[in-house]
């Protein structure tokens, strides 16, 4: 399940995310264009959230996933054409689909009831710690890769050189997907408690209204926008160590991985920490921590000779970041969320939540274009921050919810 979670996702953005500089280079894209591919993704995944949280509650989740992870794999065959912008926002769409629909849902609810009553913080911590690791992982073995069909210098490499060695990477982690869906269908068994559960296919039809008129469930898709924006905005670190720190495309690529690679620390700390109190009081140091590293960021102190600020910002930022993704579907124990309707409840707040898959990346791509260099980078994180209020204030309005 975690190697699935990631694997999926590794192809739409996880490549974006380290290999950033090379990608907008390399499909011959700036920053607003790769905003928009992420539009289409987001406009497609939006319903998909919640109509593949209401299959999450029908369809056994193995079966799910193997689906998601082959029809995302496949896509990564195309993307290793160099296909056009037109054809490549297609691409985002379809990938939108397979994602979010076929796997999302299943994989929060097999989550939740791996968890049990007391450990919903660790699990989701192993989770989301656990594809962390994956992510940083493989992404390394993709950073290796490049570098090494990469024979010429980085300065005298031509476009072609840069094509040749990326689609490597893709055609490695395109293989390391479909590989991953033979392991599923091979290892991922499904127990007996979720047989019972999706025994009862309309019991999340019938209470659907009632989700919606839950305000812990509004608070808690509020609470996830804001977390996920900050988590979109991890997209842009390797593009910050390269037009801000200065460094070259590979080393910006490493960059992008040690933010992966705190990952997993976090998320296994975080999860263990939220099982010995409550995941909702451990979410409002998440966005703290976010609101300081976003204000390092923004402040303008950061430069090429400011190294240690630069690594404290990501290091903070990245602990809040990763920190409320481990969290927030937790919280869902503490509103006293029937089992059965998992599924569904997860698609409403991801119907909301996730809504940043459609303008985050468009915004983000106006800020870096429209004031290019150093400037750019801080309205960024200044948004950020401001984001990051808004879901801590969310948290102490849903606290009060859960303690009643």
């Amino acid at each position: 399940m975690i190697l699935s979670g990631e694997a999926v996702f590794f192809l739409p953005f996880v490549l974006v995310r380290i290999f950033r500089p090379t990608y907008l280079d390399v499909y011959q894209l700036d920053n607003t264009q790769l905003g928009f591919c992420f539009s289409i993704y987001g406009i497609v995944a939006l319903g998909s959230y919640l109509f593949g949280g209401v299959m999450a509650d029908k369809v056994e989740p193995r079966l799910l996933i193997v689906a998601a992870l082959v029809l995302t794999g496949l896509g990564g065959f195309y993307l290793a054409t160099y296909p056009s912008y037109t054809q490549l926002k297609i691409l985002y769409g379809y990938w939108g689909f397979t994602t979010i629909f076929l796997l999302w849902g299943a994989m929060i609810k097999a989550t939740r009831i791996w968890g049990g009553n007391k450990t919903q913080g660790r699990a989701f911590g192993y989770l989301d710690g656990g594809r962390g690791a994956v992510s940083a992982s493989i992404g390394a073995f993709g950073v290796l890769i490049y570098g090494f069909i990469m024979t010429v210098d980085l300065d005298q490499a031509t476009l072609v050189d840069k094509q040749k060695a990326f689609k490597a990477v893709v055609h490695a982690s395109t293989f390391i997907t479909l590989t991953i869906a033979i392991l599923v269908l091979l290892f991922l068994k499904q127990d007996t408690k979720s047989v019972e559960i999706n025994n009862s296919p309309t019991y999340s039809n019938q209470h659907l209204k009632s989700i919606v008129k839950l305000p812990f469930v509004w608070l808690l898709a509020i609470i996830i926008l804001c977390a996920y924006c900050g988590y979109k905005v991890t997209d842009i670190f390797s593009l910050t160590a390269n037009e801000v720190m200065g460094y070259d495309q590979v080393n910006s690529a490493k960059m992008g991985t040690l933010s992966l690679y705190l990952r997993p620390i976090i998320g296994v700390v975080i999860g263990f920490l939220a099982d010995r109190t409550k995941a909702s009081r451990v979410l409002l140091f998440s966005f703290g921590a976010v609101i300081l590293g976003s204000l390092l960021f923004a402040s303008g102190i950061i430069n090429a000779t400011a190294t240690f600020f630069f690594f404290l910002a990501v290091v903070l930022t990245s602990i809040g970041i990763y920190s409320a993704r481990v969290l927030y579907f937790a919280v869902i124990q503490e509103g006293n969320i029937p089992l059965a309707i998992t599924g569904t409840t997860v698609g409403v707040v991801s119907f909301i939540g996730y809504t940043p898959d459609i303008f985050m990346g468009p915004v983000i791509g106006y800020l870096l274009d429209s004031s290019p260099g150093a400037v750019g980078h801080q309205h960024v994180y200044s948004a950020l921050a401001l984001i990051s209020l808004v879901g801590l204030i969310c948290v102490v309005f849903l606290r009060r919810f859960t303690s009643q």
